[in-house]
Formats: C-alpha cells, structure tokens, sequence
C-alpha cells in the first residue's frame, strides 16, 4: 500500500488501532437522573458547571479557567474568536503546522481565516517558534496556532516570546493533551488559551466535547460567550459567535469519566509500560513513542525511511494489526487544502508517512502488545 494513499481504517484487524472504552451505563444513571430532576439538559447547566469545576481543580486553575464546548473544533473557533477575532482582509491568514488533523485547518475557516500551512521541527513535530518570528507573511499573519501533535504538550513560554516579538495573537491547538498536562500545568496551562477535545478517541472523554482552558479568566469568559451566540449574561449579542455549548447529556458522561479518571490513567500508563517493555526487549528504543512523551490514546512508530514504512505497514496489515496514519501525509495533500499558501514542507513530507500510529486501548492485552512489536521487531529485521 503507498503512503500517499488517505489514511487507512482496518475495519476487521484482530488488534484494532483504536477502541475507546466509555464509561458503562450504569456509572452514568445518577447523572441522568439529576438531569431528570433538574429539567435542565444545556445552557450551562448544573452539570456542565461541575463539570468544568473538575477540569480546573485537576489544572489548578480557578472554577472560572474552564469553558466547555460542543467539540473541540468549536473550542478551538472560539479561542481564536476571543484572542483574534474574525479574520480582516489586511490579517486574513491563520498560521498553523501542515502537520495536523483537517479539525484544526477546519476550525480557523470557521471564523474566517485562510489557513497557511507552515513547516514542523523534526524532533518535537511542532512549530518552531523561533524560526516563525521573521516569518515573511508576518503582516497577513491574523493568528498562529500551535498544535500539541498526538497529545504531546506545546510549552507556553516559547509561545508568549512570540507574541511579546511579533504582535500575532496565538492559541494553542492541544486537542489530546490533557493528559499529560496535568502533571506540570503550570508549564502548558497559561494565558494564551489551550483548545482541548473531549472526543471519544482521547484519555478522558465525553464523548463528544471540548474546552477552553486559561488562567486568563477573562477570556475563558469572553470565549463562553462566543460559543453562546455572542451572549453572556442576557440574551443580547454582544460580540460573533456560534451555538457551541456543551449539553447536560454530556457533562454527565464527563462526570462518570472523572470518577474513573484514575483507574483510566493508570490503565493506559500499564498498556504504554507494556509496550515500553516489549519494544526494549525487541531493541525498538528510540524508535517507539507511548505516554508520557506523547498523549494517552496514541502509540507511534517511527520509521527510518518511506520505503521502510510501505515495508511496515504491509507486515502489519499481513499479521492482522491496525495502523493509521492519524494526519495522514499532511494537510497539503487533502483535496480542500491542495491550493493553500504554504512554506516549503520538507520535514513534513519526511516525517508523515514514517509515523505509524499503533493499536492503543486501556484494555490492550499483554499478548495483543506482544503480537504487535513482534511483528514490527520481525518487519524491521527484513527490511535490514
């Protein structure tokens, strides 16, 4: 199979890629009856509020750190929304990596900005900070927003120098990195906010969802209005928004996730140990990437070339074990985004096709993991 083809789903692997585990019907039943009891099922009802509360509690943030959203793309437009506004015809590009899922390109057209499509480092997969500072299209530059690849956490100093140098607002795109954030929020939760995605497919899930985190309150506060038509505390509309909130239904799914939040955590802390393990035993060190380097839900494998990755991903296809390309070869090679401006990508073009996501599950078993790096510890000694 080329690399270049989209991202491929294997619907029938005997170790899927990926299979999220929500929390079980029963754990939700005293949710739903509050929600019963109250007859309150969205506009930032009483669940919704704990909810958030939690989320800033394990972010040490204050209760008002945390504005919930419909999904994290709309957390995202909101966020840009609150620090950037629309885009104007003199700032009418957002900067972000080529390197990404399509959400974060999507998100930026959602209130008006082109998206331009720039160049990752080859160590972190992130912007570079420091080379984005002289940019030449600085001018036209209405926002940049950073993307925490696969969940791994974006610092926010290098990212407030940035700002402070160049005038460009940012907003961190940190989808699946919540976490790994909790453990130094101090270090990734600051004042230019961080969009993070409550999706099913991330550590801690409300099944669809996403928020707004700062510790500037008033934007969390300006980027609630935004995602409630441009009201907040009337119903007059005082600055562009969108119907963005998240619903009683599923803050009370985030509510069952919190109170297995540990238990969760620590299973996929057991699978990415398991994987650690394996990998050492198959002297795959170095090129095998689990928590805490990178989010939760993810396992990567990286690939020394493009035709080793072709070689990978047959073996893996052969043996009856999902894989994923998760930004497939970058935004430049979706048809929506072929004619975006762009950098030259070079290191995007080196380092999408040699990632290959892996199966990644709390419930992963010891076999299942060893299956898996035996077949890539058997694929790499082939391709030698």
């Amino acid at each position: 199979m080329s690399v270049s083809s989209p991202p491929v789903l294997q619907k029938h692997a005997d170790v899927p890629v990926m299979r999220p585990l929500m929390p079980p019907a029963e754990t939700l039943l005293p949710y739903l009856r509050r929600i019963d009891a109250s007859r309150v099922y969205t506009n930032h009802g009483p669940l919704v509020r704990e909810f958030e509360e939690r989320i800033a509690r394990m972010l040490a943030l204050p209760a008002s750190g945390v504005a919930t959203a419909s999904s994290g793309t709309a957390a995202l437009a909101a966020a840009i929304l609150t620090v950037a506004g629309r885009a104007t015809p003199a700032r009418s590009y957002a900067l972000i990596p080529a390197y990404t899922y399509v959400a974060t390109a999507m998100a930026v057209e959602q209130v008006g900005y082109q998206p331009y499509l720039a160049d990752i480092d080859s160590t972190s997969w992130m912007l570079d900070p420091m080379r984005l500072a002289d940019h030449p299209s600085l001018a036209q530059l209405g926002v940049v927003i950073p993307v925490a690849p696969f969940g791994r956490p974006v610092p926010q100093a290098p990212w407030l120098e940035f700002q402070a140098r160049t005038g460009v607002p940012v907003v961190i795109d940190g989808a699946a990195c919540l976490g790994e954030i909790v453990e130094r929020p101090a270090l990734y939760v600051g004042t230019i906010p961080l969009a993070i995605s409550f999706h099913a497919t991330k550590g801690l899930s409300t099944g669809e969802g996403g928020g707004v985190v700062s510790t500037d309150t008033d934007r969390v506060l300006r980027a609630m209005q935004s995602l409630n038509f441009g009201c907040y505390g009337s119903r007059e509309a005082q600055s562009m928004g969108m119907n963005g909130k998240m619903s009683e239904y599923h803050a009370a799914v985030g509510l069952a996730e919190l109170d297995g939040w540990a238990r969760k955590r620590l299973a996929f802390q057991s699978v990415a140990e398991g994987y650690r393990r394996a990998a050492a035993e198959h002297r795959l060190v170095g090129r095998f990437f689990v928590t805490p380097e990178i989010g939760m839900p993810y396992a990567l494998y990286r690939c020394r070339n493009l035709i080793e990755a072709e070689h990978m991903q047959q073996a893996l296809e052969d043996a009856g074990v999902g894989w994923r390309l998760w930004y497939g070869t970058g935004l430049q090679h979706h048809a929506y985004f072929a004619d975006a401006p762009r950098d030259q990508l070079d290191t995007t073009a080196q380092v999408a096709p040699t990632l290959i996501g892996l199966p990644m599950a709390v419930d992963l078993t010891p076999a299942q993991i060893a299956h898996v790096i035996a077949v890539l510890a058997e694929a790499a000694r082939r391709f030698e």
